[in-house]
C-alpha cells in the first residue's frame, strides 16, 4: 500500500473514532444505527479497512459529520509560504491559505516585544493555526519542529498540540487565525 493510502485511513480511523465517542456511542450502538458490523466498524477504527465511499458517507451521516470531516487528513508538518513578492508600484495579492470545511474561526492581531516568549495551550482536535508575520521575525515551535518566519511570511499547522512563538531581537507584529470544527 501507499503511504497516502495510509495516511488516509488512519485519518478516518482516527476520525470516526473520535465522532463516535463523541456522539456518546458503543461499536455495537453504532452498528446498529449505521447498518455495519461491529467487525467492519472495528477495522475502520483501527485503519485495516478500506470503505467505500457509500460507507464513509453512510457514517458521517449517522454520526452528524460531513464527509470531509471523517475523511480529513490533520496537518503534521507546519506549511510555510514565502513572502510575497513585488514592489510598491505593482499590484499583488495571493490566498495565503484556504479551506472547504465547514469551521469557525477566531482572528487575532498581536504585538510582541522584543524577546517575548508566547505559549499557546492546544485548540482542540481538528484545529488549525494560521500565522503571518507582519513585522519582525519569530520562530515558531510545535510538534518537535521549529520553524523561523520573517516579515511577509506566513504559516499554517496543526493546533491540537502545545505551540509557541518565540520572538527575535525586534518586536513583532502577528496576525493569526485559528480555526477549529464547527460542533
Amino acid at each position: 500500500m501507499s503511504e497516502a493510502a495510509d495516511q488516509i485511513r488512519a485519518a478516518i480511523a482516527q476520525n470516526l473514532k473520535y465522532g463516535r465517542r463523541t456522539a456518546g456511542l458503543s461499536l455495537r450502538e453504532l452498528s446498529a444505527r449505521s447498518g455495519l458490523s461491529t467487525a467492519l466498524l472495528s477495522q475502520l477504527e483501527r485503519g485495516l479497512a478500506n470503505p467505500t465511499v457509500e460507507v464513509l458517507a453512510g457514517l458521517a451521516q449517522t454520526l452528524g459529520m460531513s464527509f470531509a470531516d471523517l475523511s480529513r487528513v490533520p496537518l503534521h508538518d507546519p506549511q510555510v509560504l514565502g513572502p510575497l513578492e513585488g514592489d510598491a508600484a505593482t499590484v499583488a495579492a495571493r490566498t495565503l491559505f484556504g479551506s472547504t470545511d465547514r469551521r469557525r474561526f477566531e482572528l487575532y492581531e498581536s504585538m510582541f516585544p522584543a524577546r517575548h516568549r508566547h505559549e499557546s495551550a492546544p485548540h482542540g482536535l481538528a484545529s488549525e493555526e494560521w500565522a503571518y508575520v507582519l513585522t519582525g521575525s519569530l520562530e515558531l515551535e510545535v510538534g518537535g519542529a521549529v520553524v523561523e518566519l520573517r516579515s511577509g511570511e506566513a504559516v499554517r499547522f496543526s493546533a491540537e498540540t502545545e505551540h509557541a512563538y518565540a520572538v527575535g531581537s525586534q518586536p513583532t507584529r502577528l496576525l493569526t487565525i485559528v480555526s477549529m470544527p464547527t460542533e
